[in-house]
C-alpha cells in the first residue's frame, strides 16, 4: 500500500483554526498533513520573502498547498523549497474539492459540441460589420458564423461577406429561404447551408457546403427521414434538423422527434436550434440552455445552431460554450452535471457561506485596527473592526454605526461592498470582500494577476484627518511561525481557555452573553 501524500498547508494566524477543523476531515490513507503557521496575521498577505523566511518545511513532505488568494509566486518557492508548490482555492471549504474528494478531477478543456452562431440580420449590415460581429462571437465561442438571410431584403453583398469571414480563418454557414442566396453563398465558399428539404435538397448535390436538412413541415417526420435516405444512398455529409418549436407551439412534440430520429438514424450527425426556445421564453436563459445542451448530450447531437437577439439573450453563446463542457465532463464521468464547477450557476451558489456565524465572530476577535471587514453568513451580513461588530440585513441600515461620516472615499467604498454583501445574501451567493461577485456564464469573470496583489481599497486611503489609514507590513504584528501536525499542540493553543457560555458570542474581543446581543437587523 502507498504511503499517504503529505501535504504541507502554509497560512496565517486568523484562517489557521479553521484550516486545522477542514484539514482533521482528510482522510488519512490518503492525505499527511501538517499546518505552516508564517506568524502573520493574514494569510493573503503573504509575501514569497515572508514565506522563505518565516515557514519550515518538515521532513517528509511532497506538496506544498498555499491560500488561494495568497500572491506568492508558486514556482519562485518551488524553487526555494525544493518541493511542488501550487495555489490552492480560495476558500478552506473547498479544500477537499480540490483535492480531489468530490470523486473526480473536472476537466472542462473538452466538449463534442459545434456552436453555430447567427448574424440574424445580416443582409443590413455591411461587410466590415460583419467581419466584426463573426470575430466577436469566435472569440466568445462560436464555431461557425452564420449569415442569416431575411425574407423581402436583398443581399446583394453576401458573396463578399462569406469571403471577407473565410479569409478571417472562420467557417461559414448561410441560412435561407431563398434557393439562390444559398446558392450563392455555397459557390462564395460557405462551409454549410441551412436548411434543406426534400423539394430543395437538389441543391445539396451541386456544391460541396455541407446541407443541414428539415421536415418541409415541422410535423412531417417523414419528409426529414426521406431527404436522410436520398443522402445516405448518395454518401454525402449532412445533419438532419427536426426543428425544435416553442413552448405552446409544439415544444414537447418537436422534443419528442428528436428522439424519434435518432432512435431511427443512431448514427447520423444532428443539429439543434435552441433559440425558439432561449430568445421566445422570457426566463434566464443559463438554466433554459443547460437543459438544452443536456438533452443534446443525450441525443448525440453534436451541432447547435444558436441565436443572441433579445437582451435576456446577449450571453448565449457562452453559456452554450460552458454548457457543452460540463455536459461533456458529465457524461464522460457516467455522472449527474453536479460537482463540475459554478459556471452554470449565475444567481445561487451551492455552498454560499464560507464561515459560520461563530467563526466570523472570533476572527473579529482577532482585529485589532480600524479596518472594517465585511463577510456573509447564513445569519446576515457582519461588518467589523476592533471597534464593533455589527449583524444585520439591510446595506444601508450600518451607516449611523459606521464611523465614515466626515469620510466620503471611506464611505463609497464601504457603500458598494454592503450593497454587493446584501446581494449576495439576499441571492445565497459568495461574497469576498474587494472582490466582484461570481456570475457564472452569464458575466465575464475579471482577469487578474495572481502573482500581484491588488491597489489598496478605500479601507487603507486618507482618513478624515488626511493621516493614511494603514500603512503597517504584514510582519508589524506576526507571531512566532511554527508548523503542526494533527494532534500536535501549538503554543498560541496551549493556553487554557474557560468554556463561553451557550450562546455567548465574541465581538469586538469580549465575551457578550446571549442575552446582551444586539439581533440580527439591529446593530
Amino acid at each position: 500500500m502507498n504511503a499517504p501524500e503529505h501535504l504541507v498547508f502554509i497560512t496565517g494566524r486568523m484562517a489557521k483554526a479553521r484550516l486545522e477543523k477542514v484539514a482533521a476531515t482528510l482522510p488519512a490513507e490518503r492525505f499527511a498533513w501538517s499546518i505552516a503557521d508564517a506568524g502573520v496575521k493574514v494569510a493573503a498577505l503573504m509575501t514569497e520573502e515572508i514565506i522563505r523566511r518565516r515557514v519550515t518545511i518538515p521532513e517528509g513532505a511532497t506538496r506544498i498547498v498555499l491560500p488561494g488568494r495568497c500572491r506568492a509566486n508558486p514556482e519562485a518557492l518551488a524553487q526555494h523549497f525544493g518541493l511542488p508548490v501550487e495555489r490552492g482555492p480560495d476558500e478552506i471549504v473547498d479544500l477537499p474539492a480540490y483535492l480531489g474528494l468530490a470523486g473526480r478531477k473536472v476537466d472542462l478543456s473538452r466538449h463534442d459540441l459545434r456552436i453555430f452562431s447567427e448574424i440574424v440580420d445580416a443582409s443590413k449590415m455591411n461587410p466590415d460589420q460583419i467581419l466584426a460581429k463573426g470575430l466577436d462571437l469566435a472569440r466568445r465561442g462560436a464555431d461557425v458564423i452564420d449569415l442569416g438571410g431575411l425574407p423581402d431584403t436583398d443581399f446583394p453583398h453576401l458573396e463578399d461577406c462569406v469571403r471577407l469571414l473565410k479569409g478571417a480563418g472562420l467557417k461559414v454557414s448561410v441560412d435561407s429561404f431563398s434557393l439562390d442566396e444559398l446558392t450563392r453563398g455555397a459557390k462564395a465558399g460557405a462551409d454549410y447551408l441551412l436548411s434543406l428539404n426534400e423539394d430543395t435538397l437538389d441543391l445539396a448535390f451541386e456544391t460541396d457546403a455541407v446541407p443541414v436538412l428539415v421536415p418541409v413541415r415541422p410535423d412531417d417526420l417523414a419528409s426529414l427521414d426521406r431527404a436522410i435516405e436520398r443522402m445516405e444512398k448518395a454518401g454525402r455529409p449532412y445533419m438532419a434538423d427536426p426543428i425544435l418549436e416553442p413552448i405552446h407551439f409544439g415544444f414537447v412534440e418537436s422534443i419528442t422527434r428528436y428522439h424519434e430520429t435518432r432512435r431511427r438514424w443512431p448514427d447520423i450527425e444532428m443539429m439543434m436550434g435552441t433559440g425558439n426556445l432561449t430568445e421566445l421564453t422570457e426566463a434566464d436563459s443559463l438554466g433554459v440552455t443547460a437543459l438544452l445542451v443536456g438533452m443534446c448530450s443525450e441525443l448525440a447531437i453534436r451541432n447547435v445552431l444558436i441565436v443572441q437577439v433579445s437582451n435576456h439573450t446577449r450571453r448565449t453563446v457562452e453559456e452554450h460554450d460552458a454548457a457543452r463542457r460540463v455536459m461533456y465532463a458529465a457524461k464522460a464521468d457516467s455522472a449527474l452535471p453536479k460537482g463540475y464547477g459554478r459556471s452554470l450557476l449565475a444567481l445561487h451558489d451551492k455552498r454560499p457561506y464560507v464561515q459560520t456565524p461563530d467563526e466570523i465572530a472570533a476572527q473579529a476577535a482577532e482585529v485589532k485596527d480600524p479596518n472594517y471587514r465585511i463577510a456573509v453568513a447564513e445569519d446576515g451580513i457582519h461588518v467589523f473592526n476592533r471597534d464593533i461588530h455589527s449583524i444585520g440585513t439591510d446595506a444601508m441600515a450600518f451607516f449611523p454605526n459606521l464611523d465614515v461620516a466626515q469620510d466620503g472615499a471611506h464611505a463609497f467604498y464601504l457603500g458598494g461592498e454592503l450593497t454587493k454583501a446584501e446581494t449576495a445574501w439576499r441571492l445565497g451567493k459568495r461574497y469576498v470582500q474587494d472582490e466582484a461577485l461570481v456570475w457564472g456564464a452569464a458575466a465575464d469573470a475579471e482577469v487578474e494577476d495572481t502573482t500581484a496583489f491588488k491597489k489598496a481599497g478605500h479601507t487603507k486611503h486618507s482618513g478624515p484627518d488626511g493621516t493614511t489609514r494603514d500603512r503597517t507590513s504584514p510582519e508589524a504584528d506576526a507571531g512566532r511561525p511554527e508548523t503542526v501536525g494533527p494532534g500536535e499542540t501549538s503554543a498560541a493553543d496551549a493556553v487554557s481557555e474557560t468554556p463561553p457560555d451557550a450562546g455567548a458570542r465574541i465581538v469586538c474581543g469580549k465575551l457578550v452573553p446571549a442575552e446582551k446581543l444586539v439581533p440580527a437587523g439591529k446593530a
